[in-house]
């Protein structure tokens, strides 16, 4: 029998990364620095709403090779990677493939949010980056960072701040206070020179951190 031919995801990049990244060069002595760097490397989407909030959960509190590392093998359960298969998963399966028990409950709640339809998927274009928000933290296990993760790495938005980010914080540091502690205050008047691009830059100052492009 012929091995199953799996399609690789088609990746989307945003029409206004040229843009972006020659506003903040302008703008930001430390984007002019970071942004050559990485090339043509950019923010990249995969286009599916229940795989990066999927993705998203998956890597909570964790590094992005360890997050990498346990969505591979969770992503190999299922014959896709859609709520409903989801949903048929045996619990210790989940738990096999390096996922916490809150992690498999939160994972189980998602699906049954999709499957159900209480989510607005094909609203959320046309809303505001707040509304969005405020719908996806009603969903258990999606605080404020996994949904500004979304709001970047799904919808693209391009002036999203997600002040919860360690990796934010910890990249404002170095590459602006010479690896001083960094408040969110310091944080947000280092963003006043990014927007209305400051997705843009926050990824840039993950990059700075961690060469590999993190996807969701």
């Amino acid at each position: 029998m012929a091995a199953t031919k799996t399609t690789a995801p088609t990746l989307i990049t945003p029409d206004y990364w040229e843009d972006a990244c020659k506003y903040l060069a302008r703008k930001d002595r430390v984007m002019k620095r970071l942004i050559p760097r990485f090339g043509d490397a950019c923010l990249q989407s995969r286009g599916d709403a229940f795989t990066t909030l999927a993705r998203s959960i998956v890597g909570q509190q964790i590094s992005v090779k360890a997050a990498q590392s346990v969505w591979d093998r969770f992503a190999a359960l299922p014959r896709k990677m859609t709520p409903a298969s989801i949903l048929k998963l045996k619990v210790d399966d989940m738990r096999a493939a390096g996922l916490s028990a809150r992690k498999v409950e939160y994972l189980v709640d998602l699906a049954l949010n999709f499957d159900a339809g209480t989510v607005h998927v094909k609203a959320w274009e046309a809303m505001e980056d707040e509304a969005i928000v405020a719908e996806l933290v009603a969903i258990r296990g999606i605080g404020r960072w996994t949904a500004e993760m979304f709001l970047i790495f799904h919808l693209m938005r391009p002036n999203v701040l997600p002040l919860d980010d360690v990796g934010l914080i910890n990249g404002i540091s170095h590459n602006y206070f010479s690896g001083d502690p960094v408040s969110r205050s310091d944080a947000r008047e280092v963003a006043d020179a990014w927007k209305p691009y400051c997705s843009v830059a926050t990824w840039y100052i993950w990059r700075s951190l961690e060469p590999v492009p993190v996807a969701y």
